[in-house]
Formats: structure tokens, sequence, C-alpha cells
């Protein structure tokens, strides 16, 4: 199972997934400045990143407004 796949993203917790938030943007960070000097092999590492940071803002979104429920490891109800 991929890393990024929207079903891996649903069984993590908020705070897990706004870490890998925090990581991935930080990741993006260093692509576009490895980009912008020419030293990155693969630029459409760059498109994937981009596109988990949209999947993990959308999940959080959607359970900000109910739409649907995180993982919640702690307790044993859903």
């Amino acid at each position: 199972m991929r890393e990024h796949s929207p079903k891996a993203l649903r069984e993590m917790t908020e705070d897990e997934l706004r870490g890998k938030a925090r990581e991935l943007q930080e990741a993006m960070f260093n692509l576009r400045f490895r980009n912008s000097m020419k030293q990155l092999d693969n630029p459409l590492k760059i498109r994937e990143i981009r596109r988990a940071l949209a999947r993990i803002e959308t999940l959080l979104a959607e359970h900000k407004k109910g739409i649907r429920r995180l993982a919640d490891h702690g307790s044993g109800t859903r």
C-alpha cells in the first residue's frame, strides 16, 4: 500500500496527519529549492508531494466539518 494513498491516510489520527503535513511541506520546500538550482533528478516528485499534501488537507477539512471521521487510536470507540 502506498504511503500517501487515501486509505492509508484515513487510518491515521488527526495529530499524525498534521505531523505528516508538516513533513511534506518541508520536503516540498527542499525539492523546490533543489529544482531551482537544477539539482533535482525527478521533478515529478514535486507533483506527488503536492497532491499528497492536498489529500491530507482535504481529510483534515472533512474531519473538521464532520463529513468524515478520522481514526482514533486512543479510544476504543469510533
